[in-house]
């Protein structure tokens, strides 16, 4: 009994830690801007995150001019990690074209749940 009370009110005290859930807390561009030709994307994390284990893409999900547009991933970019792993920064090869896209996100918490998420910008 004493066992379990010990394992409770340390879960109390430390719940960051026993529920860390990773969230996006800074990105460029931002979410829901309007930039012009982008030669790089920044994400930040919350907390540090596993490399091989988080995963980004870059979609365009419109294009000016073209009816009905399907997505279309980009792939020309490379990622490059600071070093405290949380902050992913994407360097495109060539600047993004005009459109309306998507930086998709997904990175495990230390819970095992896997977090999500997605910012919206278009490059004018």
């Amino acid at each position: 009994m004493s066992t379990f009370l010990a394992a409770a009110t340390l879960a109390l005290a430390l719940p960051g830690a026993a529920l860390a859930h990773v969230e996006v807390t800074a990105s460029t561009p931002a979410e829901g801007t309007s930039v012009k030709a982008p030669r790089s994307l920044t994400i930040a994390f919350s907390a540090p995150v596993d490399p091989a284990t988080t995963g980004v893409a870059i979609v365009m999900t419109d294009m000016p001019g073209v009816p009905d547009h399907g997505e279309m991933v980009i792939r020309n970019f490379t990622p490059e990690w600071a070093e405290d792993r949380r902050t992913l920064h994407l360097a495109l090869r060539k600047p993004l074209p005009r459109g309306t896209y998507e930086l998709r996100w997904q990175a495990p918490a230390s819970d095992g749940q896997t977090m999500r998420g997605v910012i919206n910008f278009v490059v004018i």
